[in-house]
């Protein structure tokens, strides 16, 4: 079964954004999320497969609702109560 992620050549997505956006971040906290993420994979915390895993892996609904960095933070959480660096649900409070 393919994930959310991978819709090549399905329909009804309406039309593609192609406005050149020259901003690599749009909130102070995208730009935590990416830092996070790289200190992380530095880290070796997790890799950069498993943190692909992780973002491919959330429900379609939620996936397809999220921004870009929304998706990145949630590979994050994930990544970090599979591997018991946080409690589950930690992160929630």
């Amino acid at each position: 079964m393919a994930r959310m992620n991978d819709v090549g050549g399905m329909q009804g997505f309406g039309p593609i954004d192609t406005t050149d956006d020259t901003e690599p971040f749009h909130a102070d906290w995208e730009a935590r999320v990416f830092a996070l993420n790289r200190a992380l994979i530095a880290e070796k915390v997790f890799n950069l497969d498993e943190f692909r895993d992780a973002v491919e892996s959330m429900p379609p609904a939620a996936y397809l609702a999220a921004s870009y960095y929304e998706r990145w933070f949630y590979g994050i959480r994930t990544l970090l109560e599979r591997k018991g660096v946080v409690a589950a649900g930690e992160l929630d409070e």
